[in-house]
């Protein structure tokens, strides 16, 4: 046995699975600080290996990675069981070292409270919990959507929690491959292999796209939505997709104030 394996083997003794979480977090902070990719691979997350996100991730996040802010992620993982799960939570805690991580999923989770990881046990589509768990987080800096990948709660979901966005915050949506799908593996997503059926949520996050134009439309009596307004640019990735929020007001450079929304 080599010392390392020693080691283990005395720590693995005499601390509690509490310390050694702590202990393997401390570890693989100093170890992977800058290289998401490793980390979600040392945390066992989906973020890498069955996807490829945590590269995306890090090219957003890294100028993020020392300040204070809070992040809220749909979806904890591990099911029904209360044990399983919180992977990404812990992944994100070690990457943001003064971050606040939040996490809902529609099964109880708070085994994995600890520290700065708090979780919330209710439904993304439940406007009412959604309010409720805001108003207890306050500013919101960063929103990660990796819950029921279902089209419809998708939509809803980033229809009610982007407007309480903190006003540079960043949304993010996984796993978009459901758009395309109308039933796969028993699961009734909600999409479609028409490219262009309205319902799905790439066809939604499109719209979104023409709206950071909105200022270019002829149509005069446009009303830009909140959305239009306060998009500033949208990244796309490999079923993922980074939403930046903004002031989108830059004006048009061409269109004259008679045809301006």
């Amino acid at each position: 046995m080599n010392i390392f394996a020693y080691i283990r083997n005395i720590m693995s003794r005499l601390l509690t699975n509490s310390q050694k979480l702590k202990l393997k977090i401390f570890a693989y902070r100093f170890l992977y600080k800058n290289d998401l990719s490793k980390l979600a691979l040392a945390f066992e997350t989906d973020k890498e290996g069955s996807h490829y996100y945590a590269r995306h991730y890090q090219h957003h996040f890294h100028r993020l990675r020392d300040k204070k802010l809070n992040l809220l992620e749909i979806g904890i993982g591990g099911y029904d069981c209360p044990k399983s799960g919180g992977n990404s939570l812990r992944m994100w805690k070690a990457y943001f070292p003064k971050a606040n991580i939040f996490g809902i999923d529609i099964y109880d989770k708070t085994s994995h409270d600890c520290g700065r990881i708090k979780t919330f046990k209710g439904s993304q589509i439940d406007e009412s919990f959604l309010e409720k768990v805001m108003s207890e987080i306050g500013k919101c800096d960063i929103i990660i959507d990796d819950g029921s990948h279902i089209n419809s709660h998708v939509i809803k979901t980033f229809e009610v929690l982007f407007p309480m966005l903190s006003p540079s915050g960043v949304y993010v949506i996984e796993d978009l491959q459901t758009a395309y799908w109308d039933e796969v593996a028993g699961v009734k997503w909600g999409g479609s292999c028409d490219l262009n059926a309205p319902h799905t949520s790439m066809q939604f996050l499109k719209r979104l796209v023409d709206g950071l134009n909105h200022e270019e439309f002829t149509n005069k009596s446009y009303i830009p939505t909140y959305f239009n307004k306060h998009i500033v640019s949208i990244h796309f990735y490999h079923n993922l997709a980074f939403i930046f929020k903004g002031e989108n007001s830059e004006g048009s450079n061409v269109i004259s104030k008679q045809f301006s929304p």
